[in-house]
């Protein structure tokens, strides 16, 4: 059941800079997937040669294996003028894909994990957020989330509370909107589209529609790329591997309203691909 519905869900499986190289291989949803061609015309194989169908966008390619697909999302701030889109490259993670969203979506570990960056002690308190299903395109959104950050991004000059709000379109993917330093009244847009190689393993694909033309795109880079290094080695030790959805086997705290959320979400969709879901 789990797998049925995951594959027809759309994945990412390269960006825009990781084609044109020469054929390579992946894996998605526990099979071999041939990677060839250009960015502008990419060819996805499984491993009997049928073609995949595939779609450009966010600067990525994306794919599905599934008969009956479900509409990829938007991000309409990829659309927007004066953003810099900016796709960070890769990093695999041994882990499973909803456990990085999830990952992603907690706020409460940034001054021990990301020490001095996106936290600091003695600022470890989260302050009381607003968390929702809306209905309407069925999405989770955490919102008026406040947090001390002393770097928020390359392009901070230093510390700011910072605004954020966190959506999951689906189940592998969560956008963050994030006050952006050099102009607080507007929001960066931060994403990660994980590609689920096995229940176990995936690789984690950040994506950054930003207000920001001083920062080198290396900068910005490897500005993310330190911070998903960071999150690795919590979430390869992370027991169980498969994220539990049910609510016994990990007691949540105040802070933990989103993957409440996120995990009720998954349950009702039938989104089991990587997570547990009932007790061992």
């Amino acid at each position: 059941m789990s797998l049925a519905y995951a594959r027809n869900d759309w994945y990412v499986i390269a960006d825009r800079n990781s084609l044109g190289q020469g054929p390579r291989r992946t894996r998605l949803l526990g099979d071999e997937i041939h990677v060839s061609g250009s960015y502008a015309h990419p060819v996805i194989k499984d491993a009997s040669g049928r073609i995949l169908p595939t779609q450009i966008k966010f600067d990525h390619v994306w794919t599905t294996v599934g008969d009956r697909p479900r509409p990829l999302f938007d991000i309409p701030e990829g659309n927007e003028p004066g953003r810099r889109l900016v796709p960070c490259g890769m990093v695999r993670v041994k882990c499973s894909p909803l456990r990085a969203v999830e990952n992603f979506l907690d706020i409460a570990h940034f001054p021990f994990v990301h020490t001095d960056v996106l936290g600091a002690e003695p600022y470890t308190e989260v302050e009381p957020y607003k968390v929702e299903i809306r209905e309407q395109n069925d999405e989770v959104w955490a919102t008026k989330v406040k947090f001390f950050q002393p770097l928020a991004a390359k392009s901070a000059a230093g510390g700011i509370t910072t605004d954020y709000e966190y959506r999951v379109p689906a189940p592998t993917t969560a956008v963050l909107y994030k006050t952006c330093p050099p102009e607080p009244e507007a929001q960066d847009v931060i994403t990660i589209l994980v590609q689920p190689r096995s229940e176990t393993e995936c690789d984690v694909w950040p994506w950054m529609a930003l207000y920001d033309d001083d920062t080198p795109y290396a900068d910005l880079v490897q500005f993310q790329q330190m911070i998903f290094l960071q999150d690795r080695s919590i979430l390869e030790n992370q027991r169980p591997i498969k994220l539990p959805l049910d609510p016994r086997m990990e007691i949540p705290t105040r802070s933990d309203l989103t993957s409440v959320a996120y995990r009720r979400w998954l349950k009702k969709r039938g989104a089991f691909y990587g997570a547990l879901a009932e007790t061992l």
